[in-house]
């Protein structure tokens, strides 16, 4: 929660910060300015993603791997509602700056009881297990928008930021014999972002939009792709506040490797799809 309201925070703070800018934008520039594009932004939503989330991992020890299909063999929810902010503000009538902030967070508890006689002794088992995958995903980048019509394209480029981290634990007894064990890892990164978009004005109070973005990084430690894309509209009854709606697709590939002082090597590749519908409460100004 505090990484959420961090995030809120730094959204509000570089937001107000930008609207001296657009108010001292020249009046050249306004005139040129596309009615697809706004001054200034704020999308404030969820997303609710179908999850289809894999982890291998390969070891050079026998020449070796296993998979987990998290949805499958661990429980996880299929479907999850993912919040999602975003924040964009012009300089002038054909640049800005983009932001998008996103968590997924993902867990499952699992419970067993079993009991049995054996000759003649009552025998109870219990075991708890608990999985968590967590997911955090930033970016900024600055952008070119092309045309002064009801329709425009864009050009980002900027940088992402992404952190993984997940633990599973366990714990059972049998009778008043326990036992537990637990792991958890967690890495981060950061990379290139490249984005793309197209605005469509209908009128002033509906429009259409197509945003993409790709991020990926060689070598490292952490390294692997990330593309998000999502094709959108907007509807405004009112001048400053309206309503988006778009189907979004996302799908992160992340390969962390591990190296041992004996030599050994150990591969773990994260392959998560997320794909649905979203909606935003939008402010434009």
């Amino acid at each position: 929660m505090k990484k959420t309201s961090f995030a809120f925070a730094m959204c509000s703070i570089l937001g107000i910060a930008a609207l001296p800018l657009a108010a001292f934008a020249d009046e050249g520039d306004k005139k040129s300015q596309s009615a697809a594009l706004d001054n200034f932004s704020i999308w404030v939503g969820a997303y609710r993603a179908s999850n289809d989330t894999n982890l291998t991992a390969h070891t050079n020890v026998g020449n070796s791997s296993a998979g987990l299909k998290f949805e499958d063999d661990l429980g996880f929810a299929k479907k999850k509602t993912v919040p999602r902010a975003r924040f964009d503000f012009l300089i002038g009538a054909h640049q800005g700056f983009s932001f998008d902030y996103y968590e997924i967070n993902r867990s499952r508890s699992m419970d067993w009881t079993a009991g049995a006689n054996v000759l003649g002794t009552e025998l109870t088992a219990n075991a708890q297990a608990k999985a968590k995958l967590d997911f955090t995903f930033g970016s900024a980048a600055y952008k070119w928008w092309f045309g002064e019509g009801d329709d425009v394209f864009g050009l980002g480029l900027g940088a992402a930021y992404y952190k993984v981290h997940g633990s599973l634990s366990a714990s059972g007894n049998l009778n008043d014999e326990t036992a537990s064990a637990s792991t958890s890892g967690g890495t981060n990164a950061w990379a290139p972002n490249l984005q793309l978009g197209w605005r469509h004005a209908f009128n002033d109070q509906w429009r259409m939009y197509f945003n993409a973005s790709g991020v990926k990084k060689n070598g490292g430690d952490l390294n692997g792709h990330i593309i998000d894309a999502a094709l959108g509209v907007e509807w405004y009854p009112w001048r400053n506040v309206g309503v988006g709606a778009e189907y979004a697709y996302t799908r992160i590939s992340l390969n962390k490797d591990k190296r041992y002082s004996n030599g050994d090597k150990l591969n773990l590749n994260l392959d998560m799809k997320l794909n649905g519908p979203a909606a935003y409460v939008r402010f434009r100004f």
